[in-house]
């Protein structure tokens, strides 16, 4: 009796517990499902949040859920919204995707607005540069995260500015010029090679001191930087990484290489990493005593104090401590050097078209050199170089658009426009640098005079072809130099929040630069290609030497 009854409970209880599983399975799937709903419920009233404040700015007619289709290339694209500006105005939409909300400026004055307001990137944005140099707290992440790190940028690089007539040390000229003279070895020398030659010897210099420019892997360094940046908006483009290619993994080889050579340099540039040990120490807490043995197998400099976020974390065990440094100079190096072999390129091309400003920016030099009673040159004083470093920044080939986000809050425009949170703004840059409206009716023509005035008068010269050699002489002091950045429609080096950090100090450089290139040499074209159309468009240069 007492097993039928043992028999009979133990029944009950299973069928109790299996009543019990089954309703606390049910309750899972109905939690499960509220929650899912809620997601999607958030979803769809975000996506029309999205629409109903979007509805508000102007733009072509979207005829289709996911978007207006057939964008075209990127010259197709800027070509598209010049046509779409004059058609609705400073300010429009197009949407790339039913979530993807595209936002872009022409007006000057809001873009200044803009830019100062809104300071991420999207995140997809920077999956390139991920790929090719790891982490960064510098580049392509919100503005939060780079603020504090970009202002201490700002203050290293000032102070090695201050109180310095050149930025550049005489021996780091006089090795860019030993560089011009072997090159000039073969009868002439690519613009766009000597250039970024030129960008990367000041770049490398200025990060790592003299040990650069005796640094045996420094030509390889630069080539394969360039080469990794150039392929990595190919392996980019694939939606899924593509373990599956052999090529990827190829690629992945040279970027881990070039992060060795990387931090090569860094071991072997001794006291010379203020710059670095600043860069990152709002991300960080705390300073270490370490002592970093180069992997050349000299002895480690002990007793040097820096911040364990940058050289320590570089050597220590933990990958992602050891990429974000490591990617912040890499992408230093790399940002830095496309942007100065721009404006030197740019500068080289419009001096070998126009001899005579060529011809006045020497005179210039050498009255200032010859009224100077200090041994270097103070740039500072040569107002036509640094007018023509203005005008060709403004004309040298920028990138066809401008990008901006703010991530988090909806901005509001000074004309009371309000774009919503996410949306990708952009501002076709290059539009704006050839815009009548803002340079006149000769915008699309090379003349430094636009960047100079009379003083005290505030008269523009640049439609002034009287202005002569005498009258750009610094020493009189008839004339000053107009401050491109007063000029909303100047974007060669961004503006806002992320604005260019090294712009002050890439323009003194530079000026520096062609103050003792234009002493020594006379830069023309390589005469056989004179009359070749297509010899305006990275010529082959020749740098004559000046009789002294």
């Amino acid at each position: 009796m007492n097993s039928v009854l043992k028999s009979v409970n133990g029944f009950i209880s299973s069928e109790s517990a299996r009543e019990y599983a089954k309703k606390e399975f049910n309750a899972i799937l109905w939690i499960a499902l509220i929650t899912i709903t809620a997601l999607l419920l958030d979803k769809v009233f975000t996506l029309f949040r999205l629409w109903s404040k979007a509805s508000k700015i102007p733009g072509p007619p979207c005829n289709s859920f996911f978007g207006h289709g057939n964008l075209g290339s990127r010259e197709n694209f800027t070509d598209l919204l010049s046509e779409s500006h004059d058609k609705y105005g400073p300010v429009l939409k197009l949407w790339l995707g039913p979530t993807q909300l595209l936002v872009s400026m022409k007006d000057p004055t809001l873009i200044k607005d803009m830019l100062s307001k809104a300071g991420d990137k999207l995140p997809c944005i920077g999956k390139a540069f991920r790929l090719a140099f790891g982490r960064s707290s510098l580049f392509f992440c919100s503005y939060d995260q780079a603020q504090k790190g970009r202002e201490s940028l700002v203050l290293e690089l000032d102070d090695k500015m201050h109180g310095r007539a050149n930025v550049i040390p005489k021996n780091v000229v006089d090795c860019i010029m030993e560089g011009v003279d072997a090159s000039m070895s073969t009868g002439s020398v690519d613009c766009k090679l000597i250039s970024q030659h030129m960008a990367f010897t000041i770049l490398g210099t200025t990060l790592f001191g003299d040990k650069f420019l005796a640094w045996s892997k420094a030509t390889f360094y630069e080539e394969l930087l360039m080469m990794i940046a150039k392929d990595a908006s190919f392996w980019a483009s694939y939606r899924f990484t593509p373990f599956w290619k052999r090529g990827f993994w190829k690629y992945q080889s040279l970027c881990t290489e070039l992060k060795c050579l990387t931090l090569d340099i860094v071991q072997q540039c001794g006291k010379n990493y203020k710059l670095f040990c600043h860069m990152d120490r709002n991300s960080h807490n705390g300073t270490a005593k370490v002592g970093i043995k180069a992997a050349s197998g000299a002895p480690p400099s002990s007793g040097v104090e820096m911040q364990d976020n940058f050289f320590y974390q570089e050597l220590g065990s933990d990958r992602f401590a050891r990429e974000e440094p490591c990617g912040n100079i890499m992408g230093l190096m790399f940002h830095g050097c496309i942007a100065t072999t721009s404006l030197i390129g740019s500068i080289l091309e419009r001096l070998v078209a126009d001899a005579e400003i060529q011809d006045k920016i020497y005179s210039e030099i050498m009255k200032v050199k010859k009224g100077s009673v200090r041994e270097d040159q103070d740039v500072e004083e040569m107002l036509l170089l640094l007018a023509t470093i203005y005008e060709s920044a403004r004309l040298m080939p920028a990138g066809p658009l401008l990008q901006r986000c703010s991530l988090k809050d909806d901005l509001i425009l000074k004309n009371g426009m309000l774009i919503p949170a996410g949306a990708l703004l952009v501002v076709p840059a290059q539009l704006l640098q050839m815009d009548g409206s803002s340079w006149g009716s000769d915008a699309s023509k090379f003349n430094p005079y636009r960047f100079l005035s009379k003083a005290g008068k505030g008269s523009d010269l640049g439609q002034d072809t009287s202005f002569t050699e005498e009258a750009a002489d610094p020493i009189s002091c008839s004339f000053v130099l107009k401050d491109p950045n007063d000029d909303a429609a100047f974007l060669s080096f961004g503006s806002g929040k992320r604005t260019c950090v090294g712009q002050k100090f890439v323009i003194r450089g530079v000026a520096s630069l062609f103050a003792s290139l234009l002493e020594r040499y006379e830069v023309r074209l390589r005469p056989q290609l004179g009359n070749d159309p297509k010899s305006t468009t990275n010529p082959e240069i020749v740098f004559v030497k000046r009789s002294r």
